[in-house]
């Protein structure tokens, strides 16, 4: 206590002193506080592959092995410059046309291919190359039937700047070029699309898929190659289907070259129905071998691609199953020399306008 002014031993209570903030605490410095922790090690996750990512993965190779298989085929098949312009060419109609012709050719076959196909050799087929088979196929712009047309090789036309003569001469004296020009004059019908296959890549064809199933009413045998094939429902391998769409000399085929035609659509029929099977395309002992034998086989125009072939034989799968009208161009008298002028120009008029083919022009 302190003592009050004039008064001696007295003394007063100082003034109560006024709370102030509280202190504060030091923060301490940033090199003071302690690191953090490390984080625990943590296990790598492993990268699961599920269901999808696996169905994905099969899905894409598959794809690129079906892109692959498209290139090397579009790049594969024969070439040849089949269609040209020309000065009274006819006219684009509508749908699409292709020349389809199955050559003598015995390009690229062996003696013994030769013995076992019972072709002859070129010397005794006297020399050249003619055709054993030409049909025109029509695929129609709007729901009419596909069309396929046989002309026989024996009937007779005008052959551009040779004169009069049997149809299959053409393709002879000029090749594929000549042969389309006679057609399209013959027809007034333009062709847009050409294929061509001869005898060994048919054969190989055929025996690339395992044989195709047919069934021959009457026992056929022909007089000439000495092929027989039995009556019945059988497998028929390169070697004898060649010979039933070949076989003309047999009492099996009495009207000749216009049974044997109906023998070639017939087989056609059977051929694309069972390459463009389930059973097929799914089976890789037939896929493969069925790769390796088309672009042999087969001989394209320089402007067709691979998509239009594939058009063309979904379009023709339906002959065995009458989605497709089969027909001979009609002819006079029972004879493959002469076409009908009036029923075979009914015949042209429906496939380039692609209306429905009269009856009265169609022959079987």
């Amino acid at each position: 206590m302190m003592p009050l002014p004039g008064r001696e031993g007295a003394y007063r209570q100082p003034p109560p002193r006024r709370p102030g903030p509280p202190p504060t605490r030091a923060m301490p410095s940033r090199g003071d506080v302690p690191p953090p922790p490390p984080p625990a090690a943590r296990r790598p996750r492993r990268r699961r592959f599920g269901p999808g990512k696996v169905l994905l993965t099969l899905l894409s190779v598959f794809v690129l092995f079906l892109a692959g298989v498209w290139v090397y085929l579009e790049f594969s098949i024969n070439r040849v410059a089949a269609l040209e312009d020309y000065e009274g060419r006819p006219a684009a109609g509508a749908g699409t046309n292709w020349l389809i012709v199955g050559s003598d050719s015995r390009e690229g076959l062996t003696a013994e291919d030769e013995q076992r196909l019972v072709t002859g050799d070129v010397k005794a087929a006297g020399g050249g190359q003619r055709t054993d088979t030409m049909m025109i196929a029509h695929l129609p712009d709007n729901d009419t039937k596909p069309t396929l047309v046989s002309l026989p090789r024996d009937s007779e036309v005008a052959i551009p700047g040779h004169g009069t003569s049997k149809i299959n001469a053409a393709f002879s004296i000029g090749g594929a070029p000549l042969l389309v020009k006679t057609v399209e004059q013959a027809t007034g019908l333009r062709i847009d699309h050409y294929a061509e296959i001869g005898f060994g890549g048919f054969a190989n064809i055929v025996d690339a898929i395992g044989g195709v199933d047919m069934c021959v009413d009457k026992e056929m045998h022909d007089t000439v190659t000495g092929i027989t094939i039995p009556a019945g429902c059988q497998e028929l391998d390169g070697a004898h289907a060649l010979g039933f769409v070949r076989m003309r000399h047999s009492d099996a085929t009495p009207r000749s070259d216009l049974d044997r035609v109906e023998n070639q659509r017939k087989f056609i029929g059977a051929l694309v129905s069972q390459i463009s099977s389930p059973g097929t395309l799914l089976n890789p002992f037939d896929v493969f071998p069925l790769l390796g034998a088309a672009p042999d086989a087969l001989t394209m125009d320089e402007g067709d691609h691979l998509h239009n072939l594939v058009a063309l034989a979904w379009a023709m799968r339906g002959i065995s199953s009458d989605g497709v009208l089969s027909t001979t161009v009609p002819v006079t008298s029972g004879s493959a020399e002469h076409w009908d002028k009036t029923k075979s120009k009914q015949l042209w008029e429906a496939l380039r306008n692609d209306t429905v083919v009269p009856d009265s022009a169609i022959m079987t």
